[in-house]
């Protein structure tokens, strides 16, 4: 695993990339089928429960957005927690009341990451539900002085149109950085390494996405690109 500076390190912007391509996924609880043709499919072997979905958020359940930001070589974007070392997770954040849901999705990218450069692709059409674990849940209500017992998400897809030094932790200033270091991962990849209470939605995420990573136009842009 190579660590490596995308952008600069400055009071203006933080990006410090981890390139896990050198690393081999554990597929101890995934397969993959892929050829050259066809996106790449990625199947639980249920070992996990699958994600709950819900038509509207329940009640005690924070709404939230989250992102999946793919590049044109079918990689996701994801990022490491500064203050849960090795954690991983693609962004996401509060929706806010009466919010566009579409738009909360496009502000916490910008947030979180700086990214301005994305295309609307998709949207999952019903909210994703998971709770949190007792230790997660007094915090994090601690924080927000709340008692929510977990998160429903809206998932959207969005495919990445700028370059890496676009890519900036601080953010956009308007809030706190969440993150501290990223990478470009495999679907497989952003699986194994998310935190084991959100793996399940994320399976539901990347094989509900699965047919949006590869179109015929970005073959060959894709062909192109480094294993």
């Amino acid at each position: 695993m190579a660590v490596t500076a995308s952008g600069f390190i400055g009071k203006s912007a933080i990006s410090v990339r981890v390139d896990f391509s050198s690393v081999p996924a554990k597929l101890s609880y995934l397969k993959r089928s892929f050829c050259a043709s066809k996106p790449l499919v990625v199947q639980s072997v249920a070992l996990s429960p699958p994600a709950r979905t819900v038509e509207s958020p329940p009640v005690g359940y924070r709404k939230n957005v989250g992102i999946c930001l793919v590049s044109p070589c079918r990689k996701i974007f994801t990022a490491s927690k500064i203050h849960v070392p090795d954690t991983w997770q693609m962004p996401q954040g509060g929706a806010d009341e009466g919010e566009d849901l579409r738009n909360a999705a496009f502000r916490e990218l910008r947030e979180e990451t700086g990214v301005t450069s994305a295309e609307f692709i998709a949207e999952i059409p019903n909210w994703l539900t998971y709770d949190f674990p007792r230790d997660v849940k007094d915090k994090l209500n601690r924080k927000w002085r709340t008692s929510y017992k977990g998160q429903a998400q809206k998932w959207f897809l969005f495919k990445f149109t700028g370059k890496e030094e676009e890519i900036n932790l601080l953010g956009d200033g308007t809030a706190k950085p969440e993150f501290k270091v990223w990478s470009w991962m495999l679907p497989e990849q952003v699986i194994e390494h998310a935190v084991y209470f959100k793996r399940p939605v994320y399976e539901h995420v990347i094989n509900q996405f699965n047919p949006y990573f590869v179109d015929e136009e970005e073959k060959d842009s894709m062909n192109s690109c480094k294993d």
